[in-house]
């Protein structure tokens, strides 16, 4: 497949129905991890332009930061903080419509006012996640949730 995205036009689903065949075809002969972490983070800040889209991957007992589109962010992230951190402990994935009124957020940046997480899970452990952050409140929904999960579920760890 080109490097080149074909943006989709329409609704959010619209959208994500054009991207995640060309996510799939991205990462799915390519056995690099990094490699489609980021073009997934990639695809996924192109399509719909949110302010933040990258991954955390557990090593011991952190997120670390792993590939990204945006501006600079948090390096580590301890189990149970923030909204990741709780993604992370809890294993779901998690809605903020207004990151301002989660307890214990982690401001990486002032501008993020809202967050979706996404767990990644290998064997019934969490993994990693994928963290999505937009400049607007309730930027995300269900609609999120079930294309984002479908995406992570590709990923092998």
């Amino acid at each position: 497949m080109a490097e080149d995205l074909n943006l989709a036009t329409g609704t959010k689903k619209e959208q994500y129905l054009g991207l995640l065949p060309q996510i799939k075809a991205l990462i799915e002969y390519e056995p690099d991890l990094v490699a489609n972490l980021a073009n997934i983070a990639a695809a996924l800040k192109e399509q719909f332009d949110w302010f933040w889209v990258g991954f955390y991957l557990v090593k011991a007992d952190a997120l670390v930061l792993g590939p990204f589109q945006g501006p600079v962010a948090c390096t580590r992230i301890a189990k149970g903080r923030g909204v990741c951190g709780t993604a992370w402990a809890q294993g779901c994935t998690l809605i903020v419509p207004n990151v301002e009124l989660f307890p214990g957020h982690i401001a990486c940046s002032s501008l993020s006012k809202s967050e979706i997480v996404v767990p990644i899970l290998t064997e019934g452990i969490v993994v990693g996640v994928l963290d999505v952050d937009s400049e607007t409140f309730d930027s995300f929904d269900e609609t999120d949730k079930q294309f984002l999960e479908e995406v992570i579920s590709w990923i092998k760890l």
